[in-house]
């Protein structure tokens, strides 16, 4: 068996990569140790920039069908509400950033629909085939399976999770800290005696009792219950141990809990690789930081870290760009990723409340080497940043950066004659941008800006168009 590309894992990071490749025509195989997709709500919060991330991967209007807002949260005490709790303070929308919220959808539906978008593109997931170590050479990388078999590729990315086999199989370490030596259920419940417009908080009622959660997942009949143990507890996740836990904690009869559909344990965490790359096999999503879930962070670092190395896959493999440009991946993500890994961890610990940072509006690659500023008086928007929405020329940016290709914005100047690849959108100067020229990536951030088209052909070249 053989591919251009190993996904090793279908979890949001190599599902969201599958779809970038296959509508790039690159052939790749998604592999998964387990015989179905994730069950469970873990990862439920997808944030602004994610949601941009999946306007251009066609699948926006699934995930908004399939979730919903964040609900308020109620705070309960001896079975009376006696507060709320909003998560973060309310955004609106505005022209150059239309998602102005995070969004719920249960990770379960979420992993659905990536897959169910890429079959419709022809892409190929093989379920219960289980990598357990991996040799390269000069050519490509040759992938050994529990079965016995093995797969060759010309890359391999690894989208295997925190207990990643295939990381552990390069020898590259995870350097990290407990963020909260505490162990905390999480569980995918069916619940009576509660509304589903709230999320439902039972603050701990005593020394040494933890808090218990209940937030109803929008789109389904279930409820996502959190609860917080004392550190060195065992975690009962049964059906009569998540009862105890809500009838313990809350108002709430243990009958009021009619089904366990999915649950599991944890201890919050953050770590980071070493490294992204080891010759021919990158590291991706939880294999390469692991996050506590507080600020809803992990799933969207994770589906960005796809879509950063997919473009840059398809441009070596299917337009002959020069391999160095995979360089660039562990260059930009990394450093995002212990960002977020610093944010994730300060909001666990209530030392930053979720707002601007946690939607990524604001990340971008100013200082990487494939970003090139050359404006004399750049105004706030500056190569390396994310490319804002809005409106030029009578054309919506975020229509026109849909696709598999480079665009140019020729924002009250004159544009150049540009290969036939790149989109060219002309228009007045406009408020997000001002004036100039912008050529935006693939993944939708400004790679060049200039005054005039001085230097832009040298910048075509290296990225090889």
């Amino acid at each position: 068996m053989s591919t251009d590309v190993l996904i090793v894992g279908a979890g949001p990071t190599g599902l969201a990569l599958g779809i970038d490749l296959a509508r790039r025509g690159v052939d790749a195989l998604v592999v998964e140790r387990a015989g179905e997709l994730f069950p469970g709500s873990r990862g439920k919060g997808i944030q602004p920039r994610t949601m941009e991330v999946f306007d251009d991967l066609g699948v926006l209007d699934a995930i908004h069908a399939a979730g919903g807002g964040y609900p308020v949260g109620m705070i309960w005490q001896d079975g009376q509400r006696v507060g709320e709790h909003r998560m973060f303070d309310p955004v609106e929308p505005t022209e150059d950033s239309p998602y102005d919220a995070p969004w719920m959808v249960p990770q379960w539906r979420t992993q659905r629909i990536l897959f169910d978008r890429l079959e419709e593109l022809d892409g190929k997931v093989a379920f219960g085939l289980e990598a357990v170590g991996l040799e390269q050479d000069e050519d490509g990388v040759t992938v050994r399976l529990a079965t016995g078999g093995s797969v060759r590729a010309r890359y391999v990315v690894a989208a295997d999770g925190g207990r990643s086999a295939v990381r552990r199989s390069l020898g590259i370490g995870m350097t990290g800290e407990t963020v909260d030596p505490n162990p905390t259920l999480v569980a995918d419940a069916r619940i009576t005696g509660l509304d589903r417009d709230n999320w439902h908080i039972f603050p701990p009622r005593g020394e040494g009792d933890g808090f218990l959660a209940v937030c109803p997942l929008a789109g389904t009949e279930d409820f996502q219950v959190t609860a917080q143990f004392p550190e060195g507890s065992s975690v009962d996740l049964s059906l009569e141990g998540v009862r105890k836990v809500v009838a313990a904690r809350s108002h709430l009869a243990p009958e009021d809990v009619t089904e366990v559909r999915w649950a599991s344990d944890f201890r919050p965490r953050a770590a980071l690789a070493d490294r992204f790359r080891d010759g021919r096999v990158f590291l991706a999503g939880d294999a390469a930081h692991i996050h506590s879930p507080a600020g809803g962070q992990g799933l969207n670092t994770s589906v960005q870290d796809a879509y950063n190395l997919g473009w840059k896959l398809g441009a070596v493999l299917r337009d002959g760009v020069d391999e160095a440009l995979l360089e660039t991946y562990e260059e930009e993500r990394r450093p995002i990723a212990a960002d977020m890994l610093g944010l994730s961890t300060s909001v666990h610990r209530g030392e930053v409340r979720r707002g601007e940072a946690t939607r990524q509006l604001g990340l971008g690659y100013r200082e990487s080497s494939l970003t090139a500023e050359t404006r004399q008086a750049p105004a706030t928007l500056r190569a390396g940043d994310r490319a804002p929405d809005g409106m030029l020329g009578g054309v919506r940016l975020f229509d026109a950066f849909r696709g598999p290709h480079w665009t140019l914005l020729a924002v009250g100047a004159e544009a150049p004659e540009l290969p036939g690849s790149v989109r060219v959108i002309r228009g007045p100067a406009q408020e997000s941008y001002g004036k100039g020229l912008f050529l935006v990536r693939p993944d939708g951030y400004v790679g060049w800006a200039g005054d005039t088209a001085d230097g832009l052909p040298r910048y075509l070249a290296r990225a090889g168009l």
